[in-house]
């Protein structure tokens, strides 16, 4: 990857597990992989191609990009000339709620966007105000609420699912098990024998049905989480050697290179970016 191509966190000053990126690539591409957060994108200029749902999808300047947890995608430039993008992460624990008041359910598990690819001028709009209000580090916490709020009307305006009691197929509570021990085990030497023995399937079967499910291995899953888990732990100051160690990289360079691969700037640059 060049100088070409460049990538910006910004965490908003106001509301917790709420970061902004702005991104600029011109010959990048993102590995296949999930965030724990909501995503909701626009794509600036350019072309954004992507891989989710079992399809591909190819975003042109005005559309919204929505990732729902854990969301399998990739991401790279379309066409000739450069993408440029912003995406706007929130937690579930930070949304959960207001997703329940737009619907009128007290308790609710949680909610799904039907759709990956929209076009919507007023839910692009909300998007573009909630990221200018955190990157330009403008307006009070009731403003970034508010605009946080006017997303999450919109998208549930548009359409989704929500789970207040969701009823698991025995496929999915069998690899809900796997995923359980998975993240209860970031920081161990976890093997294929292990994840399979939790989720009480034979190895191959589970290799199997885990790629069918999520368009993944359960290999990518494992880094993937412990990606997530160590940006969580760079959040909150924790040096890269010690967060490196703790989930398992050989060293800062393997951090470096697969951090890289899904959030397109080494661990060192991004903390620098969010203690801006």
């Amino acid at each position: 990857m060049s100088n070409a191509s460049r990538f910006q966190f910004i965490k908003s000053q106001h509301v917790p597990t709420l970061t902004v990126l702005h991104a600029a690539i011109e010959d990048f591409s993102y590995d296949r992989h999930a965030h724990e957060e909501y995503a909701f994108g626009v794509t600036l200029a350019g072309r954004q191609d992507f891989f989710s749902g079992g399809r591909f999808h190819r975003s042109s300047p005005g559309n919204v990009i929505l990732f729902n947890p854990e969301q399998v995608h990739d991401g790279e430039p379309g066409g000739e000339h450069a993408l440029d993008y912003l995406m706007v992460y929130v937690h579930p624990e930070q949304v959960n709620a207001q997703f329940a008041e737009v619907l009128g359910h007290e308790k609710m598990a949680s909610f799904r966007s039907d759709s990956t690819l929209i076009q919507d001028a007023q839910l692009r709009s909300a998007i573009l105000e909630l990221a200018r209000l955190v990157t330009s580090h403008a307006g009070s916490c009731i403003d970034q609420e508010n605009a946080l709020y006017q997303v999450i009307e919109r998208t549930v305006q548009l359409g989704g699912v929500s789970q207040p009691n969701q009823v698991l197929t025995r496929p999915d509570a069998l690899l809900g098990l796997a995923k359980a021990y998975i993240h209860a085990h970031l920081d161990r030497d976890i093997s294929l024998d292990d994840i399979s023995q939790a989720a009480h399937i034979s190895k191959y079967h589970f290799l199997r049905l885990f790629r069918q499910q999520y368009g993944i291995t359960p290999h990518q899953y494992v880094i993937n989480c412990r990606i997530n888990a160590a940006r969580a732990a760079l959040d909150v100051g924790t040096s890269l050697t010690e967060v490196a160690l703790r989930y398992g990289f050989a060293d800062l360079s393997h951090f470096n290179r697969r951090f890289k691969r899904i959030y397109g700037m080494t661990p060192h640059q991004y903390q620098r970016d969010i203690a801006r």
